[in-house]
């Protein structure tokens, strides 16, 4: 089973930190990655999303999902007032994938502008080793489990998308 696994950081480097060490991490087996992005809001709001192409394997997902995903966590209030129908068809297609709206909503609520999060698709995640080996920085762990049949149709949605766009 995989996990979607938020580490949410009250300053704008700890995410590109945290993704560092991650290889140290994934070296020694207390971590499998198979996708990742870092995420920094800017203190005007804006983000700047950059994947982990180095850290991950052939599975990963793309561009599209962490596009959608983080368009959804820090646009969804504006595309409800601009394109109503368009913020619910993409939270329509997240829960379809077992990404629910409580986390969404929990993510959403927890990144604020000057912040930064280290977004993971894990597999056999140690997070508490982690945590224990990682005390001199301060995050917050936001995670939801996805079922295989769930990971599945993540991975058929957005690279169906990543082929069409």
């Amino acid at each position: 089973m995989s996990s979607l696994v938020v580490l949410a950081f009250e300053s704008m480097t700890g995410a590109e930190e945290m993704r560092e060490r991650m290889y140290e991490f994934q070296k020694r087996e207390l971590i499998t990655l198979e996708d990742a992005a870092v995420v920094v809001r800017k203190e005007n709001g804006k983000t700047k999303v950059k994947q982990a192409h180095s850290l991950v394997g052939s599975g990963a997902l793309g561009g599209a999902f962490w596009g959608m995903l983080i368009g959804l966590l820090f646009f969804a209030p504006w595309l409800g007032l601009i394109a109503g129908a368009a913020g619910g068809a993409i939270a329509g297609k997240l829960g379809d994938i077992g990404i629910d709206d409580s986390f969404i909503k929990e993510v959403s609520d927890t990144i604020q502008p000057g912040e930064s999060a280290l977004f993971l698709l894990t597999r056999d995640a140690q997070l508490e080793r982690i945590q224990e080996e990682v005390t001199d920085m301060e995050f917050t762990i936001i995670q939801t489990n996805l079922s295989p049949d769930d990971e599945t149709k993540l991975r058929e949605t957005f690279a169906a998308e990543e082929v069409a766009g």
